[in-house]
Protein backbone atom coordinates (compact mmCIF):
# COMPACT_ATOMS: atom_id res chain seq x y z
CA UNK A 1 0.00 0.00 0.00
CA UNK A 2 1.06 3.14 -1.13
CA UNK A 3 1.59 6.47 1.42
CA UNK A 4 -1.13 8.46 0.00
CA UNK A 5 -3.51 5.11 0.41
CA UNK A 6 -2.49 4.69 3.83
CA UNK A 7 -2.99 8.08 4.96
CA UNK A 8 -6.42 8.35 3.17
CA UNK A 9 -7.43 5.20 4.93
CA UNK A 10 -6.58 6.21 8.09
CA UNK A 11 -7.92 9.90 7.87
CA UNK A 12 -11.00 8.74 6.48
CA UNK A 13 -11.36 6.22 9.74
CA UNK A 14 -10.65 8.73 11.93
CA UNK A 15 -13.80 11.06 10.53
CA UNK A 16 -15.74 8.38 10.46
CA UNK A 17 -15.17 7.81 14.42
CA UNK A 18 -15.86 11.32 14.54
CA UNK A 19 -19.15 10.98 12.79
CA UNK A 20 -20.32 8.03 14.78
CA UNK A 21 -19.53 9.88 18.15
CA UNK A 22 -22.50 12.38 17.24
CA UNK A 23 -24.57 9.43 15.61
CA UNK A 24 -25.55 7.97 19.54
CA UNK A 25 -28.74 9.26 19.43
CA UNK A 26 -30.23 7.42 15.77
CA UNK A 27 -27.50 4.58 16.41
CA UNK A 28 -30.57 3.98 19.15
CA UNK A 29 -33.18 4.92 16.97
CA UNK A 30 -31.86 2.41 14.53
CA UNK A 31 -32.38 -0.38 17.50
CA UNK A 32 -31.92 -3.20 15.74
CA UNK A 33 -34.75 -2.52 12.84
CA UNK A 34 -32.24 -0.50 10.48
CA UNK A 35 -28.72 0.21 9.27
CA UNK A 36 -27.35 3.41 7.61
CA UNK A 37 -24.23 2.55 5.33
CA UNK A 38 -21.54 4.59 3.42
CA UNK A 39 -20.93 4.33 -0.25
CA UNK A 40 -18.62 6.78 -2.46
CA UNK A 41 -14.92 8.01 -0.79
CA UNK A 42 -16.09 7.69 2.36
CA UNK A 43 -17.04 3.78 2.47
CA UNK A 44 -13.62 3.19 0.20
CA UNK A 45 -11.91 4.63 2.26
CA UNK A 46 -10.23 7.64 0.56
CA UNK A 47 -12.44 10.75 1.77
CA UNK A 48 -10.32 14.06 1.35
CA UNK A 49 -11.50 17.50 3.08
CA UNK A 50 -14.16 17.98 0.27
CA UNK A 51 -15.67 14.68 0.18
CA UNK A 52 -19.74 14.59 0.85
CA UNK A 53 -20.96 11.37 2.97
CA UNK A 54 -23.44 9.32 0.43
CA UNK A 55 -25.75 6.94 2.29
CA UNK A 56 -28.73 4.88 1.76
CA UNK A 57 -30.65 3.24 4.97
CA UNK A 58 -31.92 -0.61 4.64
CA UNK A 59 -34.45 -1.50 7.46
CA UNK A 60 -36.39 -4.82 8.46
CA UNK A 61 -39.77 -5.24 7.53
CA UNK A 62 -42.71 -6.94 9.35
CA UNK A 63 -46.40 -7.50 8.67
CA UNK A 64 -46.15 -5.72 5.27
CA UNK A 65 -45.21 -2.70 7.08
CA UNK A 66 -41.06 -1.05 7.59
CA UNK A 67 -40.02 -1.88 10.49
CA UNK A 68 -37.93 1.75 10.88
CA UNK A 69 -41.11 3.93 11.38
CA UNK A 70 -41.43 7.10 9.52
CA UNK A 71 -41.40 9.36 12.58
CA UNK A 72 -37.72 7.62 13.26
CA UNK A 73 -37.19 7.85 9.88
CA UNK A 74 -37.29 11.45 9.36
CA UNK A 75 -35.10 11.98 13.04
CA UNK A 76 -32.12 9.76 11.66
CA UNK A 77 -32.27 12.12 8.54
CA UNK A 78 -32.18 14.99 10.70
CA UNK A 79 -29.13 13.68 13.11
CA UNK A 80 -27.91 12.82 10.30
CA UNK A 81 -27.61 16.51 8.17
CA UNK A 82 -26.46 18.24 11.93
CA UNK A 83 -24.04 15.58 12.65
CA UNK A 84 -22.35 16.24 9.29
CA UNK A 85 -22.91 20.29 9.35
CA UNK A 86 -21.48 20.16 12.49
CA UNK A 87 -18.00 18.20 11.56
CA UNK A 88 -18.20 20.38 8.38
CA UNK A 89 -18.93 17.95 6.10
CA UNK A 90 -20.26 19.13 2.90
CA UNK A 91 -24.76 19.03 2.42
CA UNK A 92 -26.33 16.05 0.86
CA UNK A 93 -26.19 16.26 -2.15
CA UNK A 94 -29.41 17.04 -4.26
CA UNK A 95 -30.97 18.65 -0.78
CA UNK A 96 -31.01 14.88 0.34
CA UNK A 97 -33.25 13.28 -2.10
CA UNK A 98 -30.95 10.21 -2.23
CA UNK A 99 -30.89 9.75 1.47
CA UNK A 100 -33.42 6.86 0.58
CA UNK A 101 -35.18 4.07 3.19
CA UNK A 102 -35.34 0.77 1.48
CA UNK A 103 -36.45 -2.87 3.26
CA UNK A 104 -34.47 -5.62 2.79
CA UNK A 105 -37.09 -6.80 0.87
CA UNK A 106 -37.34 -4.27 -1.70
CA UNK A 107 -33.65 -4.52 -2.91
CA UNK A 108 -33.79 -8.40 -3.14
CA UNK A 109 -37.43 -8.81 -4.43
CA UNK A 110 -36.98 -6.19 -7.27
CA UNK A 111 -33.73 -7.89 -8.61
CA UNK A 112 -33.77 -8.42 -12.00
CA UNK A 113 -37.47 -6.88 -12.81
CA UNK A 114 -38.05 -3.51 -14.28
CA UNK A 115 -38.92 -1.62 -11.42
CA UNK A 116 -35.39 -2.34 -10.18
CA UNK A 117 -34.14 0.82 -12.14
CA UNK A 118 -37.37 3.00 -11.69
CA UNK A 119 -36.83 2.83 -7.88
CA UNK A 120 -32.94 2.98 -7.83
CA UNK A 121 -32.88 -0.66 -5.71
CA UNK A 122 -30.59 -1.36 -8.54
CA UNK A 123 -28.00 1.18 -7.32
CA UNK A 124 -28.89 0.85 -3.82
CA UNK A 125 -28.25 -2.96 -3.94
CA UNK A 126 -24.87 -2.83 -6.33
CA UNK A 127 -23.14 -0.48 -4.34
CA UNK A 128 -23.94 -2.14 -0.83
CA UNK A 129 -22.10 -5.15 -2.23
CA UNK A 130 -19.40 -3.24 -4.67
CA UNK A 131 -18.68 -0.69 -2.09
CA UNK A 132 -20.25 -0.24 1.25
CA UNK A 133 -19.77 0.43 4.86
CA UNK A 134 -21.84 0.68 7.88
CA UNK A 135 -22.53 3.93 9.52
CA UNK A 136 -24.91 2.97 12.04
CA UNK A 137 -26.80 0.09 12.59
CA UNK A 138 -23.54 -2.71 12.04
CA UNK A 139 -25.78 -5.53 13.44
CA UNK A 140 -28.48 -4.87 10.57
CA UNK A 141 -25.58 -4.21 7.88
CA UNK A 142 -24.55 -8.11 8.81
CA UNK A 143 -27.55 -9.27 8.38
CA UNK A 144 -28.34 -7.36 5.23
CA UNK A 145 -25.38 -8.62 3.31
CA UNK A 146 -25.69 -12.56 3.12
CA UNK A 147 -29.48 -12.20 1.92
CA UNK A 148 -28.62 -9.67 -1.19
CA UNK A 149 -25.81 -11.70 -1.70
CA UNK A 150 -27.99 -15.36 -1.60
CA UNK A 151 -30.13 -13.72 -3.70
CA UNK A 152 -27.43 -13.46 -6.23
CA UNK A 153 -26.69 -17.88 -6.07
CA UNK A 154 -29.72 -19.42 -6.00
CA UNK A 155 -28.78 -21.92 -7.95
CA UNK A 156 -25.39 -22.32 -5.88
CA UNK A 157 -26.37 -25.54 -4.57
CA UNK A 158 -27.29 -27.42 -7.78
CA UNK A 159 -23.58 -26.30 -8.91
CA UNK A 160 -21.36 -25.70 -5.71
CA UNK A 161 -18.18 -27.50 -7.65
CA UNK A 162 -18.68 -25.02 -10.57
CA UNK A 163 -20.73 -22.14 -9.70
CA UNK A 164 -20.04 -19.04 -12.36
CA UNK A 165 -21.74 -15.72 -10.29
CA UNK A 166 -22.94 -14.85 -13.93
CA UNK A 167 -26.13 -13.04 -12.83
CA UNK A 168 -23.86 -10.65 -9.99
CA UNK A 169 -21.46 -10.05 -12.63
CA UNK A 170 -23.80 -9.53 -15.51
CA UNK A 171 -25.52 -6.51 -12.88
CA UNK A 172 -21.92 -5.30 -12.00
CA UNK A 173 -21.06 -4.86 -15.99
CA UNK A 174 -25.02 -2.98 -15.99
CA UNK A 175 -23.71 -1.05 -13.29
CA UNK A 176 -20.71 -0.30 -15.29
CA UNK A 177 -22.05 1.04 -18.49
CA UNK A 178 -25.14 2.72 -16.46
CA UNK A 179 -22.67 4.96 -15.31
CA UNK A 180 -20.92 5.57 -18.78
CA UNK A 181 -24.17 5.65 -20.78
CA UNK A 182 -25.61 8.21 -17.94
CA UNK A 183 -22.23 10.33 -18.49
CA UNK A 184 -22.36 10.57 -22.48
CA UNK A 185 -26.34 11.24 -22.10
CA UNK A 186 -25.80 14.51 -20.14
CA UNK A 187 -22.21 15.38 -21.99
CA UNK A 188 -23.77 17.33 -25.15
CA UNK A 189 -24.16 20.77 -26.07
CA UNK A 190 -22.78 22.68 -23.00
CA UNK A 191 -21.17 25.48 -22.25
CA UNK A 192 -17.56 25.56 -21.18
CA UNK A 193 -18.31 25.47 -18.21
CA UNK A 194 -20.63 23.07 -17.94
CA UNK A 195 -18.30 20.59 -20.45
CA UNK A 196 -15.35 20.98 -18.25
CA UNK A 197 -17.79 20.03 -15.05
CA UNK A 198 -18.88 16.65 -17.04
CA UNK A 199 -15.34 15.58 -18.10
CA UNK A 200 -14.04 16.17 -14.54
CA UNK A 201 -16.78 13.31 -13.46
CA UNK A 202 -15.54 11.85 -16.71
CA UNK A 203 -12.22 11.49 -14.98
CA UNK A 204 -13.95 9.79 -12.02
CA UNK A 205 -15.28 7.64 -14.12
CA UNK A 206 -12.33 6.21 -15.51
CA UNK A 207 -11.08 5.94 -12.25
CA UNK A 208 -13.08 5.39 -9.07
CA UNK A 209 -15.95 3.94 -10.55
CA UNK A 210 -14.25 1.83 -13.24
CA UNK A 211 -11.88 0.51 -10.13
CA UNK A 212 -15.47 -0.25 -7.83
CA UNK A 213 -16.48 -2.53 -10.60
CA UNK A 214 -13.80 -4.10 -11.99
CA UNK A 215 -11.55 -4.78 -8.41
CA UNK A 216 -14.81 -6.94 -7.51
CA UNK A 217 -15.09 -8.69 -10.90
CA UNK A 218 -11.63 -9.34 -11.01
CA UNK A 219 -11.55 -10.97 -7.32
CA UNK A 220 -14.18 -13.09 -8.64
CA UNK A 221 -12.46 -13.58 -11.15
CA UNK A 222 -9.15 -14.64 -9.76
CA UNK A 223 -11.57 -17.37 -7.40
CA UNK A 224 -12.95 -18.96 -10.32
CA UNK A 225 -9.58 -18.95 -11.67
CA UNK A 226 -8.03 -20.88 -8.48
CA UNK A 227 -11.30 -22.61 -7.09
CA UNK A 228 -13.08 -23.69 -10.22
CA UNK A 229 -15.99 -22.18 -8.72
CA UNK A 230 -17.31 -19.04 -6.41
CA UNK A 231 -18.97 -19.38 -3.24
CA UNK A 232 -21.56 -16.77 -1.54
CA UNK A 233 -18.72 -16.85 0.84
CA UNK A 234 -16.36 -15.63 -0.98
CA UNK A 235 -18.36 -12.97 -2.33
CA UNK A 236 -19.39 -11.73 1.22
CA UNK A 237 -15.54 -11.62 1.45
CA UNK A 238 -15.20 -9.87 -1.35
CA UNK A 239 -18.21 -7.43 -0.51
CA UNK A 240 -15.74 -6.39 2.83
CA UNK A 241 -12.96 -5.49 1.14
CA UNK A 242 -12.53 -1.93 -0.41
CA UNK A 243 -11.75 -1.63 -3.97
CA UNK A 244 -8.07 -0.86 -3.64
CA UNK A 245 -7.84 -3.53 -1.17
CA UNK A 246 -9.24 -6.19 -3.34
CA UNK A 247 -6.03 -5.09 -5.98
CA UNK A 248 -3.75 -5.96 -3.05
CA UNK A 249 -5.22 -8.86 -1.74
CA UNK A 250 -5.00 -9.99 -5.67
CA UNK A 251 -1.34 -8.79 -5.69
CA UNK A 252 -0.40 -10.98 -2.72
CA UNK A 253 -1.93 -14.69 -4.98
CA UNK A 254 1.76 -15.53 -5.94
CA UNK A 255 -0.06 -18.59 -7.10
CA UNK A 256 -2.65 -17.10 -9.12
CA UNK A 257 -1.00 -13.71 -10.35
CA UNK A 258 1.10 -13.15 -13.20
CA UNK A 259 0.63 -9.47 -13.01
CA UNK A 260 2.19 -8.07 -9.95
CA UNK A 261 3.85 -5.56 -11.53
CA UNK A 262 0.57 -3.82 -13.53
CA UNK A 263 -1.01 -3.96 -9.88
CA UNK A 264 1.36 -1.95 -8.04
CA UNK A 265 1.20 0.47 -11.27
CA UNK A 266 -2.65 0.52 -11.12
CA UNK A 267 -2.56 1.57 -7.51
CA UNK A 268 0.21 4.00 -8.00
CA UNK A 269 -1.89 5.63 -11.08
CA UNK A 270 -4.93 5.63 -8.84
CA UNK A 271 -2.80 7.58 -6.17
CA UNK A 272 -1.94 9.95 -8.25
CA UNK A 273 -5.70 10.54 -9.08
CA UNK A 274 -6.80 10.58 -4.92
CA UNK A 275 -3.62 13.70 -5.44
CA UNK A 276 -4.95 15.18 -8.32
CA UNK A 277 -8.69 15.17 -7.37
CA UNK A 278 -7.92 16.60 -3.78
CA UNK A 279 -9.18 19.99 -4.21
CA UNK A 280 -12.61 21.37 -4.31
CA UNK A 281 -15.18 21.39 -7.24
CA UNK A 282 -14.64 24.97 -8.55
CA UNK A 283 -10.84 24.63 -8.73
CA UNK A 284 -10.93 21.13 -10.59
CA UNK A 285 -13.49 22.67 -13.42
CA UNK A 286 -10.54 25.28 -13.43
CA UNK A 287 -8.32 22.43 -13.90
CA UNK A 288 -10.35 20.86 -17.11
CA UNK A 289 -11.34 23.91 -18.56
CA UNK A 290 -6.98 24.17 -19.18
CA UNK A 291 -6.78 21.90 -22.60
CA UNK A 292 -2.88 21.04 -21.71
CA UNK A 293 -4.00 19.89 -18.25
CA UNK A 294 -7.00 17.89 -19.33
CA UNK A 295 -5.01 16.24 -21.64
CA UNK A 296 -2.66 15.44 -19.34
CA UNK A 297 -5.18 13.87 -16.80
CA UNK A 298 -6.96 11.85 -19.62
CA UNK A 299 -3.18 10.26 -20.81
CA UNK A 300 -3.03 9.11 -17.07
CA UNK A 301 -7.13 7.90 -17.19
CA UNK A 302 -6.20 6.16 -20.49
CA UNK A 303 -3.34 4.14 -19.50
CA UNK A 304 -5.36 3.24 -16.07
CA UNK A 305 -8.19 1.61 -18.10
CA UNK A 306 -5.73 0.59 -20.19
CA UNK A 307 -4.10 -1.90 -17.32
CA UNK A 308 -7.32 -2.87 -15.74
CA UNK A 309 -7.85 -4.58 -19.18
CA UNK A 310 -4.38 -5.72 -18.94
CA UNK A 311 -4.87 -7.56 -15.50
CA UNK A 312 -8.43 -8.89 -16.24
CA UNK A 313 -6.83 -10.37 -19.46
CA UNK A 314 -3.96 -11.98 -17.40
CA UNK A 315 -6.06 -13.54 -15.10
CA UNK A 316 -9.12 -14.52 -17.32
CA UNK A 317 -7.40 -17.56 -19.11
CA UNK A 318 -9.81 -17.90 -21.52
CA UNK A 319 -12.02 -20.01 -18.73
CA UNK A 320 -16.17 -19.79 -18.47
CA UNK A 321 -16.30 -16.94 -16.66
CA UNK A 322 -13.62 -14.88 -18.61
CA UNK A 323 -16.13 -15.84 -21.49
CA UNK A 324 -19.44 -14.48 -19.90
CA UNK A 325 -17.39 -10.95 -18.83
CA UNK A 326 -16.32 -10.45 -22.42
CA UNK A 327 -19.36 -11.93 -24.54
Amino acid sequence: MGEILERRRRQTAERIGELRLELKDAEALCSKTACVYMTGSFSRGEANSHSDLDLFIVGKAGDGKRALGGLNEILIKSDLVRATRKLGIPDFSGEGEYLTHYTVEEIVDTLGKPEDDVNNTFTARLLLLLESRPLIGDEIYREVIPSVVQAYCKDYQDHASEFVPGFLANDILRMWRTFCVNYEARTQSAPPAKKAKRRLKNFKLKHSRLLTCYSALLYLLALFLRNKTVSPDDISSMVALTPTERIEWLSRQSGICTASSKMEELLALYEDFLIRTDASEDELVKRFMDEAKRREYFESASRFGDLVFEVLQSFGGGNRFHRLLVV
